[in-house]
Formats: C-alpha cells, sequence, structure tokens
C-alpha cells in the first residue's frame, strides 16, 4: 500500500469513525430527556396525578378554593396558573405549527401593546386578588376563578410570544427576523384557541381530567425549559449553537434537566419551610 492509498484509508477510516459517533450522539441526545422523564415517573411517589401535582408544587400556592376540580380531584395548578401555563403551551404549540422556530423578531408594536395589556390584566387581577386575603383592605371587585383563569392565559399567551423569539435568537445559527406574531389575525388566532383550551377548564368535563393535569405540568416543564437553555446558552456564549433540530435538542435537554432539578428543588425547600411554619401549603 503506497502512501497515497494509506492516506486515502486513514481519511475513509476517519470519517466512518466521526459519522458513527455523529449517529450515537443524536440518539444520545434524543434519549436524554426520554429517560429524564422516565426516570421522574419511576421514582416519584403516587400517581400520574400525584406526579403533575409535585411539578405544579414548585410553582403554585394550589390553594383549593382558587382552583378548578374534575371530577372530585384538583388539577394541579390554581386557576391563574392553569391559564398561565396552558397558554404558554399554546402559545408555544400554534407558533411551531406556524413555523416561527427560526423567527427572532418580537411582535410589532401595535401587537405588543395587546401583549402588554394582557400582562398588566395579570398584574391586577392578581393584587386585587391578594388583596381579599385581608378583610380590612378594599378591593376594586370580588374574583372568581373564571377570570383568575382569563387573566392567566391571556398573560401565558403574551409570554409566550415573547419567549419564544429570544428562545429561537439563542438557539439557532440561522434565524429569520420575522415577528413571533404577523398581525392581529394571528394574535386573534391564539386568543381564541386560549379560549377553547378555558372552556375546557371551566366546564370540568371527567374524561378531561389526566389530559388537563397532564398538559398543566408540561406548560411548566416547556416554559422552564424554554427560560433555562437561553439563559445556559447567554451565560456560555453559546449564541446560534444549532444548526439542526439534533443540535438543538442538546441544550433543551440541559434546560430540560435544570427544569427538573429546579422543580425537586423548590418542592423539598417549600415543603421544609411551610411544614416547619405550621402552615397548610
Amino acid at each position: 500500500m503506497d502512501d497515497c492509498t494509506a492516506k486515502e484509508y486513514s481519511e475513509t477510516s476517519g470519517n466512518l469513525v466521526l459519522s458513527t459517533v455523529r449517529c450515537y450522539f443524536r440518539w444520545a441526545v434524543w434519549l436524554i430527556p426520554l429517560g429524564l422523564i422516565g426516570v421522574f415517573l419511576a421514582l416519584s411517589p403516587g400517581d400520574i396525578l400525584v406526579k403533575t401535582r409535585l411539578i405544579g408544587y414548585a410553582v403554585c400556592h394550589q390553594l383549593p378554593e382558587r382552583s378548578f376540580h374534575i371530577a372530585g380531584e384538583q388539577l394541579p395548578l390554581c386557576a391563574r396558573c392553569s391559564g398561565t401555563f396552558l397558554g404558554a403551551l399554546t402559545g408555544f404549540v400554534l407558533l411551531t405549527l406556524w413555523r416561527r422556530h427560526r423567527a427572532v423578531g418580537l411582535p410589532h408594536v401595535p401587537v405588543a401593546v395587546v401583549l402588554v395589556i394582557f400582562l398588566m390584566a395579570l398584574g391586577i387581577d392578581g393584587l386585587n386578588s391578594y388583596l381579599t386575603f385581608f378583610p380590612w383592605l378594599p378591593h376594586l371587585y370580588q374574583p372568581h376563578n373564571w377570570l383568575r383563569l382569563t387573566t392567566g392565559t391571556l398573560s401565558g399567551l403574551a409570554i409566550s410570544c415573547i419567549i419564544y423569539p429570544v428562545l429561537n435568537y439563542s438557539l439557532w445559527h440561522d434565524v429569520t427576523n420575522v415577528p413571533s406574531v404577523k398581525n392581529f389575525k394571528e394574535l386573534g388566532i391564539l386568543v381564541v384557541a386560549g379560549l377553547g383550551v378555558m372552556v375546557l377548564v371551566v366546564l370540568e368535563p371527567p374524561l378531561l381530567l389526566y389530559p388537563l393535569a397532564i398538559l398543566s405540568a408540561i406548560g411548566v416543564l416547556t416554559l422552564l425549559t424554554a427560560l433555562n437553555t437561553t439563559l445556559i446558552l447567554m451565560l456560555f456564549n453559546r449564541y446560534g449553537y444549532a444548526k439542526k433540530w439534533w443540535q438543538a435538542a442538546l441544550p433543551l435537554s440541559v434546560g430540560l434537566v435544570i427544569a427538573f432539578v429546579e422543580i425537586g428543588a423548590i418542592d423539598v425547600l417549600r415543603y421544609l419551610v411551610t411544614r416547619g411554619a405550621g402552615l397548610p401549603l
């Protein structure tokens, strides 16, 4: 074997090894989140409904009187948090279906103003609702769970429209300067979809107990994963890391792992603090 042939054979072998490593890496990256979810399902106590409540316990007060109940079972998130995380999940799903997963533009000013109003409505309704804990303090109106659900859903949609392009900017190498929501027509579709989710929650159909509980937990994990992934890429200065989906899976998997760690740590800390203080939370 002459030098030229040996060099070609070495390069071919090296490319084959590199291709094999990449293949295994792709599989490993996709299996990480599945394995993590499997570990959580296997090791956390209770049935699937209890597991969704463990996820909700990290982000929500879960007060029974401020939550919806289906078939006698409380949903894992209160009315406002149910709206927020289900609304955010609805927004993420629709924006992905609209192929905005490379869009890095924030909505134009008129649409952005409406989104800000959605967020302000959540703040106003939340403050008014909080004031009712203190009977001697005045409040603007009598709060209701359906109203908490409404302001939560609208704010969740707004959050998704803002976080989605920020995540895209941090994650993707090839991006498009397109707004996450182009116009009021698309915003209207988002709102209608959010209203559809609200109706399902308010009607409390028994058959949707587990689907709504699972989707609520997925909403929490989705939002935390998006935020964690963005922060990790910023901290390590890895903007525009991914060119393909399998490359994007690695930072997203890291974000998901951190989300589970955060949820576990907050659950333990909250339990220790509240039980130590004798609080029923």
